[in-house]
């Protein structure tokens, strides 16, 4: 018996003035109850409990040490109610980085909803497409799009987002439309996209059936963000690719124009990213169970 659970037992008999009482109470042996307090009183080298024929008295030292464990068993019970209420109504703040563009169109007009839901969480939201140490920053998870590199963080997809090849409206009239993935090299140019964390350009990519395609045009303008990748794009400086959710607007109002809609880029995994633990929080688990809650597995 520990010394938590030896502590428990003692103010027990103390209350119902028992051993037996006690025993009963625990549902526990008399003879360990009678053991128990005598290893109690060994360690502590002072006699807790007086014992007569009818009833059980604390020693002076008694009385002191039941007053002890009274506030001290008090105090525990208090911290683990605190943590199974945390469990029922998560609560706490909570850091998490969003890709810009994404957020704004995507999670922010949600989380009215999400912050009705759990008052007692604080969302500290950050946004950008750059690399973050969720460790060494103190974020407790980030949302990516695209492939990740192995970083020991724990991953779960939540959708593909599917993508679209476009140009503007007035690239088009000055370099054609292009038809196949063969007509890309006929003098098209892109908007060459930079990882901002190696700074390494990527090329456009494509499926033809089951194959991927890769295609590195010439650029006039290499970009690491993405409202520069749009801006740039609906400038008429070349071909670039987006998830379709992104400039869905844009094609609707004819800004854009899709390009090769036969051969179009893979999906892209959208991922939420935490970092290895024993016990995930619950105010990390319900916001991460929520924002799957959002997107189906494919769009």
């Amino acid at each position: 018996m520990d010394r938590i659970e030896a502590m428990r037992l003692f103010t027990r008999i103390v209350d119902l003035g028992s051993f037996t009482a006690a025993a009963d109470d625990l549902s526990l042996p008399r003879a360990t109850v009678t053991h128990a307090v005598k290893r109690l009183e060994a360690r502590l080298g002072a006699q807790l409990l007086q014992r007569t024929t009818r009833r059980v008295r604390t020693t002076r030292d008694g009385e002191v040490y039941y007053g002890h464990c009274r506030r001290l068993l008090a105090d525990l019970d208090e911290v683990e109610a605190d943590f199974r209420e945390a469990a029922t109504q998560p609560r706490g703040r909570l850091r998490v980085d969003l890709p810009g563009a994404f957020a704004r169109s995507r999670i922010i007009p949600h989380l009215p909803a999400f912050c009705a839901r759990y008052p007692g969480i604080e969302l500290d939201i950050g946004t950008g497409d750059r690399f973050v140490d969720l460790l060494r920053e103190g974020v407790d998870c980030v949302l990516r799009a695209g492939a990740l590199p192995d970083s020991g963080m724990v991953g779960r997809q939540l959708a593909v987002l599917g993508q679209v090849t476009l140009a503007s409206a007035g690239y088009v009239r000055e370099h054609g439309m292009p038809r196949t993935l063969t007509d890309l090299a006929q003098g098209h140019v892109a908007v060459n996209w930079a990882s901002p964390t190696t700074r390494r350009v990527e090329p456009l990519e494509f499926m033809v059936g089951r194959h991927r395609r890769t295609v590195l045009l010439p650029s006039r303008v290499v970009v690491s963000g993405v409202d520069a990748y749009h801006g740039c794009c609906e400038a008429g400086l070349g071909i670039a690719q987006f998830p379709r959710y992104h400039v869905a607007e844009a094609l609707a109002a004819g800004r854009l124009v899709e390009l090769l809609p036969d051969t179009p880029p893979p999906g892209l995994p959208l991922t939420v990213l935490y970092p290895p633990q024993r016990q995930m929080p619950a105010r990390l688990r319900v916001f991460v169970d929520w924002l799957a809650g959002l997107f189906p597995l494919a769009e």
